[in-house]
């Protein structure tokens, strides 16, 4: 109960559906454990750091206004400018002010980020390709791509 509402009730998965499910969950979680620790390693970056020195190197100008990169790497403003703050203090990012809206900040990639992910990302990209691609086959990859693109539908504005 919330709020003195009974919550809708919904059939539960049956248990191929549970198995997907759980299976999907699981390789996510894994798949997302491989790729920091070799980004770690390789790099010494965290993916939270490459996330955003990816979003940013392929920006306009490297810059990009707080609120559309936190929309873009779908975190909350919180996350974001503690994020950006440890980025700042290693000289990777910097803040500059909106001259059309005094309101507003961009972040910008430094010289010193954008040699950053420009050095980062063939490892990567390296590690993605070895625990993905490599393991799909053509047709699973396009069919996979498919099913990707129709879940992703249902959260598109």
């Amino acid at each position: 109960m919330t709020n003195g509402k009974t919550a809708p009730t919904a059939p539960w998965l049956s248990e191929s559906e549970q198995h997907l499910w759980r299976s999907w969950l699981s390789v996510a979680r894994r798949m997302d454990s491989a790729l920091a620790r070799d980004l770690q390693r390789d790099t010494g970056l965290s993916m939270a750091d490459y996330e955003v020195l990816v979003n940013l190197s392929e920006a306009p100008e490297h810059k990009m206004r707080m609120a559309l990169l936190a929309d873009r790497l779908t975190w909350d403003r919180s996350r974001l400018s503690h994020q950006i703050t440890r980025m700042m203090n290693r000289g990777l990012l910097a803040k500059e002010t909106c001259n059309s809206d005094g309101r507003g900040a961009f972040v910008v990639l430094t010289d010193q980020g954008l040699s950053t992910i420009r050095d980062a990302a063939p490892s990567h990209v390296a590690s993605v390709r070895r625990l993905m691609f490599d393991v799909l086959g053509d047709e699973q990859a396009e069919t996979l791509d498919g099913i990707l693109s129709t879940l992703a539908g249902q959260f598109e504005e």
